[in-house]
């Protein structure tokens, strides 16, 4: 069923050992938006106990619908892949299973691993596809920056990083009601912190009776 529909977006495999070299470069030369996971060289077969040959999962974004033989014959002939393709149901889902993050019986590889090229923008890919990662994104980059103002994070992705940009447009709500939490969360800690402050520096009161009181 799956060879005779057409799809623009499919994955396949690619193992170590027979991928050439200049895979990437490759890839680039096909102009064709791609995305391919860590090396998984540590998954293990269930079955036998043993780890499986070290390989890529890939996923190609057509800019039209292909067949399954069009494709299957372009990764076969460029980067000798197995002949079988399969049409991406859940792109979110395939990019999750590069790194097995939805997965804690398998081992987890770096997202920072991911290989990509031909114009495929990661955060964008987030943006449309898995809100949660890109969200976790944002929420990192609030905390390693310290922002609590929602025009110093305006300021910041307006100057680094525009996909971030479109995000906090798309969730300016959210956003300024968590800086404005934050806000007032550092504000306590400090008058707390003052407060502390001004009881250690008051002079301690002597409990002890003078002598003479003693006698009386």
């Amino acid at each position: 069923m799956v060879k005779n529909r057409r799809s623009n977006k499919w994955t396949f495999i690619m193992y170590r050992d027979s991928a050439p070299s200049d895979y990437l470069d490759i890839l680039d030369g096909t102009q064709v938006p791609y995305a391919l996971s860590p090396w998984h060289d540590k998954d293990v077969n269930k079955e036998t106990g043993e780890l499986k040959k070290p390989h890529k999962h890939g996923v190609l974004f057509f800019d039209s619908l292909k067949s399954y033989s069009q494709v299957s014959e372009l990764l076969t002939e460029k980067l000798h892949t197995p002949s079988h393709v399969e049409i991406v149901m859940s792109a979110s889902g395939l990019y999750n299973y590069f790194t097995h993050a939805e997965n804690p019986e398998k081992t987890k590889y770096d997202p920072n691993d991911i290989e990509s090229g031909c114009g495929f923008n990661r955060k964008k890919f987030l943006l449309e596809n898995d809100y949660e990662s890109l969200l976790a994104y944002a929420l990192d980059i609030i905390d390693t920056m310290g922002f609590t103002e929602f025009g110093s994070l305006v300021s910041y992705a307006r100057k680094n990083d525009p996909d971030l940009l479109r995000l906090i447009i798309q969730k300016t709500y959210f956003f300024s009601r968590l800086l404005d939490s934050m806000r007032y969360s550092k504000r306590e800690e400090q008058y707390k912190d003052l407060e502390k402050s001004k009881l250690l520096m008051q002079p301690k009161k002597n409990n002890k009776k003078r002598d003479g009181d003693l006698d009386r």
